[in-house]
């Protein structure tokens, strides 16, 4: 493979590198085409334990790289991005929690402050042409750097998988386990997973190719009961014991992960207008995400619920497609921390295959705790005689209509 891009220096360009394919092979091809020093830097949204990390490390020096970084950015991406997907019940196409594309703006975030740390001019992505994490990153960068160049190889040489996986291979250089076959990228809000199944609209991954709820629904688990607390909206406490809100998602996914909780297949429109779908596995969002919505219908009157979920799809949209540093963000966020007011309590949880079931909410703001009536079975601060005139007030608009329609002789439908 040969380069037509030209050479800018001998100051190091620095990396984001995931480990995967794509910037295994972006290490040795851009110290050999562009006669610079790299260095890779790895910014941890989560799913890096200590070995993976030392792993990780590993291989990018084996591939070449003059050094590595790796940032634990898991607390700060909760604060800036999660809490708010957990606020807004946020979730693409009613199924998809955003597992990846939301960590895309914080990492290029970090990767900037660490190329002006390092002295670099420049820095590298391994994202492709087709997809849309070109966008997100380079939005991003060209709003938080403008000052940096992006080198993006993968989509300007329209490299092929098995076109890297060949160049690595001829030089003996270390090649991610899942080779060529498939495209992985994992977070604190999961796992994304595409191949040559999710190229179409039909048929899924073969089970091995799952990565976090593999063979979940072979080896069927008896069911387990949780308590998820939440305070003011953050999740803060689980079966009574006080976590962070990293810790807690941390160990959603270790205990939901099993029961195949949290899988699916999106099939949605890209930031570029074309359909695309991808594998997902989000244990730790499902929960969350299904737990905070149901203490919501306890505490929130149905036109906070209702107005909260027009901007939350705008909000969802906005951060999927890289635009998450637009100060209109801002705004949805701050109405969504001003609807968590009285978002605090219990949440029970039953984990069982193939699904979460919520067994029940408690809160010292429940609105229905606070009403006298019983829905169903006795009224409370209303009469029989006020039931009666509200049904006939209600009524109106519908026997207007019926009565206009009689006098111009229109058919009713």
């Amino acid at each position: 493979m040969s380069s037509t891009l030209p050479r800018t220096g001998a100051t190091p360009i620095v990396l984001a590198y995931s480990g995967g394919l794509d910037t295994s092979f972006l290490v040795p091809w851009i110290k050999e085409t562009q006669q610079r020093p790299v260095i890779t830097v790895t910014v941890d949204t989560g799913g890096i334990d200590a070995a993976a990390a030392d792993a990780l490390a590993q291989r990018a020096h084996a591939l070449g790289a003059i050094a590595h970084h790796q940032v634990d950015a898991r607390a700060d991406y909760f604060e800036q991005v999660l809490r708010f997907l957990i606020m807004g019940n946020v979730r693409r196409g009613g199924l998809y929690p955003l597992c990846v594309g939301a960590e895309r703006v914080m990492q290029a975030q970090t990767i900037a402050r660490m190329a002006h740390r390092l002295g670099s001019d420049m820095i590298a992505h391994g994202c492709t042409a087709a997809g849309n994490d070109q966008v997100r990153f380079e939005v991003a960068l060209r709003t938080l750097a403008p000052d940096l160049k992006v080198l993006a190889p993968v989509r300007d040489q329209a490299f092929k998988r098995q076109d890297e996986l060949d160049y690595l291979q001829q030089r003996g250089l270390p090649v991610p386990a899942t080779g060529a076959k498939y495209s992985v990228n994992r977070g604190l809000w999961g796992v994304t997973i595409g191949g040559k199944e999710t190229l179409t609209s039909t048929g899924s991954i073969p089970e091995d190719a799952w990565l976090l709820t593999r063979d979940a629904f072979a080896q069927p688990r008896a069911a387990q009961r949780h308590v998820l607390a939440f305070h003011q909206g953050r999740p803060v406490a689980l079966d009574g014991k006080a976590l962070s809100p990293v810790a807690i998602i941390e160990a959603l996914e270790t205990l939901a992960a099993p029961f195949g909780i949290g899988r699916g297949i999106h099939l949605g429109d890209t930031i570029i207008g074309t359909k695309g779908r991808v594998a997902f596995e989000a244990p730790a969002a499902d929960v969350l995400l299904t737990a905070h919505r149901e203490l919501e219908k306890l505490v929130l009157t149905g036109r906070q619920q209702r107005v909260k979920e027009l901007v939350a799809q705008t909000y969802g949209d906005l951060v999927h497609e890289g635009q998450l540093l637009d100060p209109v963000c801002r705004d949805i966020e701050a109405l969504f921390v001003s609807s968590q007011a009285r978002v605090t309590g219990d949440v029970h949880l039953l984990l069982r295959t193939g699904g979460l079931f919520i067994e029940g909410v408690d809160s010292p703001y429940s609105l229905m705790a606070a009403s006298r009536g019983v829905y169903g079975e006795a009224a409370g601060e209303w009469s029989a005689s006020d039931s009666l005139g509200f049904s006939r007030i209600v009524s109106l608009p519908g026997v207007f209509y019926t009565r206009a329609g009689e006098r111009a002789g229109a058919k009713q439908p």
